[in-house]
């Protein structure tokens, strides 16, 4: 994640983001593992609650709802009701738009 020039085909995973916080601060990836998942546990909790997340110079996560509304089956054409859901939606911001951009 990060320094690769070819970026585009790779995937970073909650598992190369565990052991690059492990690298990075010099901890146990044992430990790591408990900042990220605390670091997502946190941001769940937060979204389902209703609040807002916001990290400067990175963006910001919010919860919209929607809802419910008749759609159809592609497979059969049938109509079908689709319940109102509650969904996350990230907005980039100015500096991680920058930095993609460079």
């Amino acid at each position: 994640m990060g320094h690769k020039e070819n970026t585009l085909s790779q995937t970073t995973t909650k598992a190369n983001l565990i052991e690059m916080v492990a690298s990075r601060c010099d901890l146990s990836v044992a430990h790591s593992k408990q900042v990220v998942d605390l670091i997502f546990d946190e941001f769940s909790e937060a979204l389902r609650a209703g609040d807002k997340i916001e990290i400067r110079g990175f963006g910001s996560f919010t919860l919209r709802r929607y809802k419910s509304y008749q759609g159809r089956n592609p497979k059969t054409g049938q109509s079908v009701n689709v319940s109102p859901k509650r969904l996350p939606f990230f907005r980039a911001g100015k500096n991680l738009l920058l930095r993609m951009n460079r």
